[in-house]
């Protein structure tokens, strides 16, 4: 489906933000290329994908591994790349991660709803008809093709090639609600090792294990957004996600620090979870340096 970095400022119509799950892999998807850090792009989700090229131009790819191939040949994740005319492009099943994305120079030209054109199935909205609708086989991506110059290819860093594994620690700041917790719950919380439920989805991820014990009862419906750790009264946390809904009544630990939730993007389902106890400074902080790094490169230099 078609994302970008989300609708913001629209919480109180009811409208929720959505957009990339993994704003690290997207980030450096658009990157690669020199686009603008929201420019559209085309995200994945396990794989089973293929696109065929009218003119000549550049790509990149960028997430979950799902042995890409040009015209049958396989090409390396976290590069850009050059299509030739007709040239096919392949997707497999996902061996790790779950989404994968894909980018074209400028984005992909789709109509905006409310500032974005991201794909809310949930809504309907955006995505290539502006009606929430997933890719199908037939559609027509539109872009403006750019044939870099011979020998231009752009890698992304090593040490910024994620490798999707079967465990992870994602930092938590404490939310406005955290002391109605019992002080045994809270510490079984940090303590615990959760696993990814299979039922999780964009809008949350559920987690299994261990319930905690004596969860605080459901409270009056609030605001909420994506990183909110809801504990219902089955005492199993969800992790609310992009595609969450505005508000909720469920009682919330805390917030994953939001540059950590691109790691539980990338979470299947049985990978392990573990929670620590950080800070909101530290988290605005790493959220910031982020942005900042994705929204400097916005002009294309291909020299």
């Amino acid at each position: 489906m078609l994302q970008d970095n989300g609708r913001t400022g629209y919480q109180h119509l009811g409208v929720g933000v959505g957009g990339v799950a993994d704003s690290h892999a997207a980030g450096w998807a658009n990157r690669l290329l020199g686009n603008a850090s929201d420019a559209v792009l085309v995200e994945i989700f396990l794989g089973n994908f293929r696109v065929r090229f009218d003119y000549a131009s550049e790509f990149s790819v960028a997430g979950a591994e799902v042995q890409w191939r040009l015209d049958g040949r396989p090409i390396a994740n976290w590069q850009s790349h050059r299509a030739q005319p007709g040239s096919l492009l392949e997707a497999s099943m996902a061996s790790a991660g779950l989404r994968a994305y894909l980018a074209f120079p400028g984005g992909v030209d789709a109509p905006g709803i409310c500032g974005s054109s991201a794909t809310s199935v949930g809504e309907g909205l955006g995505g290539l008809l502006g009606n929430g609708s997933p890719l199908k086989q037939g559609d027509v991506l539109k872009f403006s093709p750019h044939q870099a110059a011979a020998g231009v290819i752009r890698r992304v860093p090593t040490q910024f090639c994620r490798v999707y594994g079967n465990a992870m620690r994602l930092r938590v700041v404490p939310s406005n609600q955290f002391n109605k917790f019992p002080p045994a719950s809270v510490q079984q919380f940090f303590a615990s090792r959760f696993q990814v439920a299979a039922e999780s989805d964009r809008m949350g991820v559920r987690l299994q294990g261990r319930p905690l014990e004596n969860p605080p009862g459901s409270l009056t419906s609030e605001a909420v957004s994506s990183g909110a750790i809801q504990v219902p009264a089955s005492g199993l946390p969800i992790v609310l996600m992009q595609d969450c809904q505005t508000i909720g009544g469920y009682p919330k630990l805390g917030h994953v620090y939001r540059v950590d939730l691109d790691l539980l993007a990338q979470a299947r389902s049985g990978v392990e979870v573990q929670f620590s106890l950080g800070d909101a400074a530290e988290s605005r902080h790493e959220l910031l340096l982020q942005k900042q790094f994705f929204c400097r490169y916005r002009e294309r230099n291909y020299g």
